[in-house]
C-alpha cells in the first residue's frame, strides 16, 4: 500500500520542475523495513483495561519519579540521558525510532492541530499512521492513535503489560526507579507504532522541546513549530525568547524544518537554534498563498488561528512525502538562512485531509437542542484569545435564527501556573449570563474512571482555585461582594457561593446538570446520578430555563473539556 500511495504522490506532486530518474519502487529497500522491539515480553496474567490504567496512575506520584525530576530540573540535559536509560530498559534502542519516519511537531499552541491535519492528509494517501499527542480528553489510549483511532482497549492492555513489565523487572538495577506517566506513555506509543508497524509517525512534543522526552528522536524525516506563546514559565524560562530556544531545540542536522509566522524576537532565537545546529528552516506561507484550482480549500476546525496550522501541516506532509517517496529529489540540508516556503498548489489528498481533519476538545461545536456545547481547551492568554473570536463568530451566527432569547453561560477552569485572571479577562466582553466554575472532576460521586484521574494535585486546591476564579470574575464585571451562602447540600464538599451570577460547583456533572436544567436528553439520562442543590440556587437558573437556547462556552483547560465530553458524549468513554 505505501508504494502504490507514493506512486499516485509522485502523480500529483506539484514540483514538476524538479527533474530525477525513476528508480522501480520494489529496489528502495527503505520503503520496506520493518522494525519492533527484540526483547521477549515477560509473561503477565491476564490483566484488564482499568488494571492497566490504574497502574499506569501509579507513575504519577512515583516518589522516586518525583526525586528524579527535581534533581533533573537543575541539569535539563539529564532528561535525556534517564528516557534514553528507560527506553533501552524497555526492550527498545535510540536507534529503532529511526525507522518509524518521523514528524516532530512542537510549539505553544496548535501543535495538535497541526498534528491532527498533518496525520489526516497522509492517511488519506494511505499510509498507515501513527499519532502521539497528549493530553487525552475521556480516555488515556487517545493519546496513542492507529489510522486516526484511539488503539483499542485489548491492544493498549497488552502492549502496557510487556512495556510495564520490563521496566518493572528491571527496577531494583536502578534503584527502583520507574520512569513518571509522560515518559512511559511516550516509551509506550513508540513500542505500539513499531509494532502495529506504521509507515509514518505524527509525534507531537509533550513541553518544550529541547529537554522533552520526545525527544530522543534522532532522525525525523521533518519538523514544524507552530505559534510561540508563553506557558510553562517554571520549565522553559520566563520569556518568549526562552521558550523560543527549547522549542527549537527539536532541530536536526540535515532536516528541513518550518514555522508559522512568529514575532520577531523569538523568531530571530529560532533562526540561531537552527544556524547553530545546521538545520535548514523555512516560514510557512500564508494560506492564501496555496494555489487551488478547482478544489476549493476548507478546514474541518473551526477558528481563523487554525489557517496558520492548516498551512504548516501542509508543508510538513509535502516535505515528508517528497522526501520519503522522491529520495533523488535534491533538498536542502543545511542553514543558509531563514527562506519561504512556496504556496505550492494541493492536490485533491492533501484538500480532503484538511477538509476532514477532526481534533476533539478544540474549537468543537456539539449541538443538543436546545443546548450548544462550544468547546475549546484553550489555556492560554494568547490561545484564550483566539477561542474568544471563534464563540463570538460561531455563537452569533447561531443566536441570529434564535426563535427567542439566547443564555450565555461560561463553564471554566484553568490548571497548573496558568494566570486565569489574565485569561477571564478576555473573557469578560463575551457577555455571558453566567459564569460557572468547577473543579476538573467529573463527578463528585466515586466512580471508576481511573483515566481522569490526577494525583498530582488536591481537591481541596481545585476548589480553591475555582473560587478564586470566582473572586477574579468578580472583581473583572464590577460585581460588589455579598454575603455567602451554601451552594450544594452537606452530601457534598461545603463550597461557597456568592449572590451574583456566578456560581462554583464541586464537579463537573453537577455544573452541567445546573446549567442544561434538564434540558439536554444526555444529561438527563436516568442512570446518571442528580446532584442537589439548594432551592435557592435553583431559583437562579430560571432564565436558562425560559431561554429558547443555551449557549455555554467550555474552555480554560483541555482536562476540564474532556471531563464534560465523557457526559455528553457517552460513546466516547466505552
Amino acid at each position: 500500500m505505501m508504494v502504490r500511495m507514493c506512486r499516485m504522490w509522485r502523480h500529483w506532486t506539484p514540483l514538476t520542475a524538479f527533474s530525477y530518474q525513476h528508480k522501480p519502487w520494489k529496489n528502495n529497500s527503505k520503503l520496506t523495513l520493518r522494525y519492533s522491539s527484540t526483547k521477549a515480553a515477560p509473561h503477565f496474567r491476564r490483566m484488564e483495561y482499568q488494571d492497566a490504567v490504574c497502574t499506569l496512575n501509579t507513575l504519577q506520584t512515583n516518589a522516586s519519579a518525583l526525586e528524579q525530576v527535581r534533581r533533573e530540573r537543575g541539569h535539563p540535559q539529564l532528561q535525556l540521558e534517564a528516557m534514553r536509560g528507560f527506553l533501552q530498559r524497555s526492550g527498545l534502542q535510540v536507534d529503532e525510532l529511526d525507522h518509524l519516519n518521523i514528524i516532530h511537531v512542537t510549539g505553544t499552541k496548535g501543535k495538535g492541530s497541526t498534528c491532527a491535519f498533518t496525520e489526516q492528509i497522509l492517511r488519506n494517501y494511505g499510509f498507515r499512521t501513527g499519532f502521539y499527542s497528549s493530553p487525552h480528553l475521556v480516555q488515556v489510549r487517545e493519546r496513542i492513535r492507529i489510522n486516526g483511532q484511539p488503539i483499542c482497549k485489548e491492544l493498549f492492555t497488552k502492549y502496557f503489560w510487556q512495556v510495564y513489565g520490563r521496566l518493572d523487572e528491571t527496577k531494583d538495577a536502578h534503584g527502583g526507579s520507574m520512569p513518571a506517566y509522560f515518559r512511559f506513555l511516550t516509551i509506550l506509543a513508540f513500542h505500539v507504532f513499531l509494532q502495529e508497524k506504521v509507515d509514518v509517525a505524527v509525534i507531537e512534543v509533550g513541553i518544550g522541546g529541547a529537554y522533552d522526552c520526545t525527544n530522543i528522536i534522532r532522525k525525523p524525516w521533518v519538523c514544524g513549530i507552530s505559534s510561540l506563546g508563553i506557558d510553562h514559565t517554571s520549565i522553559l524560562g520566563d520569556t518568549i525568547e526562552k521558550i523560543a530556544w527549547q522549542k527549537g531545540g527539536i532541530f536536526k542536522q540535515g532536516v528541513p524544518a518550518f514555522t508559522v509566522k512568529q514575532p520577531e524576537s523569538p523568531l530571530n532565537v529560532l533562526q540561531e537554534r537552527a544556524k547553530e545546529i545546521g538545520c535548514p528552516l523555512s516560514m510557512c506561507p500564508d494560506l492564501d498563498d496555496y494555489k487551488v484550482g478547482e478544489g476549493q480549500l476548507m478546514l474541518g476546525l473551526a477558528g481563523q488561528h487554525q489557517r496558520s496550522n492548516a498551512s504548516l501541516a501542509l508543508q510538513l506532509s509535502h516535505t515528508w512525502l517528497e522526501r520519503r517517496c522522491l529520495p533523488d529529489i535534491p533538498s536542502v540540508t543545511e542553514f543558509s538562512g531563514l527562506s519561504i516556503a512556496p504556496g505550492f498548489e494541493p492536490n485533491p489528498l492533501m484538500l480532503k485531509g484538511l477538509a476532514e481533519a477532526n481534533w476533539p476538545g478544540r474549537t468543537q461545536t456539539l449541538k443538543h437542542d436546545p443546548v450548544t456545547y462550544f468547546l475549546d481547551g484553550a489555556h492560554t492568554t494568547r490561545s484564550t484569545l483566539a477561542c474568544v473570536r471563534w464563540f463570538n463568530e460561531a455563537a452569533a451566527q447561531q443566536e441570529r435564527t434564535a426563535e427567542g432569547p439566547v443564555a450565555r453561560v461560561l463553564l471554566f477552569n484553568a490548571t497548573g501556573e496558568r494566570d486565569c485572571a489574565a485569561m477571564l479577562k478576555l473573557l469578560v466582553p463575551c457577555h455571558f449570563d453566567f459564569a460557572v466554575f468547577c473543579p476538573n472532576i467529573t463527578e463528585a460521586i466515586a466512580t471508576c474512571n481511573a483515566d481522569q484521574q490526577n494525583f498530582n494535585v488536591s481537591v481541596e486546591n481545585m476548589l480553591t482555585r475555582c473560587l478564586d476564579n470566582q473572586q477574579s470574575w468578580r472583581v473583572l464585571t464590577g460585581q460588589k461582594k455579598p454575603g455567602a451562602e451554601l451552594l450544594i447540600g452537606d452530601s457534598l464538599p461545603l463550597v461557597a457561593e456568592r449572590r451574583s451570577e456566578t456560581l462554583v460547583f464541586p464537579c463537573i456533572l453537577s455544573a452541567l446538570q445546573w446549567i442544561t436544567q434538564g434540558r439536554d436528553s444526555v444529561l438527563a439520562d436516568p442512570t446518571k446520578p442528580v446532584i442537589p442543590v439548594k432551592s435557592s440556587v435553583l431559583a437562579k437558573a430560571a432564565p436558562l430555563r425560559e431561554a429558547a437556547a443555551i449557549h455555554v462556552l467550555i474552555t480554560g483547560s483541555l482536562h476540564l473539556v474532556g471531563g464534560v465530553l465523557k457526559h455528553l458524549d457517552p460513546a466516547l468513554a466505552s
